[in-house]
């Protein structure tokens, strides 16, 4: 028996597109409809911003791309068999693929874990259920 996980980028957040330094995008429709999702005027996604910012810098210190860290980051759970990466194009394709040879270390996870603490959801509106497997009980580490 495996997981199989979904959204490794966190509808997007983990893409690289959603940085401090940058303008971030305007929200597509489908993401307007979920606006506590991406409304950057709620401190709960200012705290998502300052979190991606974060492991995007770690991503960067240890030579992968944020992309790349994220997906791997799900691949490399001892429970996951599979990771749904849904990209919607060939370069999302393309830069998606890499992370099925990164291994990350004990120090990236513990840090990945400094800045999100597992189980920990930054905003609730991004919670479609609470998953029991996200209990202290049933972490990876």
């Amino acid at each position: 028996m495996g997981v199989i996980t979904y959204s490794p980028l966190a509808g997007g957040w983990l893409s690289g597109k959603w940085r401090q330094d940058a303008d971030l995008p305007t929200p597509s429709p489908a993401r307007q409809r979920l606006a506590d999702r991406f409304d950057m005027s709620l401190p709960v996604n200012q705290r998502k911003l300052e979190a991606t910012e974060a492991l995007a810098h770690l991503a960067e210190d240890n030579g992968m791309t944020l992309i790349e860290m994220a997906i791997a980051f799900a691949l490399n759970h001892p429970a996951v068999a599979s990771v749904l990466i849904g990209p919607r194009t060939q370069a999302h394709l393309k830069s998606q693929l890499p992370a099925a040879d990164v291994v990350l270390g004990p120090a990236v996870l513990d840090r990945i874990d400094e800045i999100v603490t597992p189980g920990t959801v930054i905003n609730p509106a991004d919670s479609s259920f609470v998953n029991p497997a996200l209990e202290p009980a049933a972490r990876r580490r």
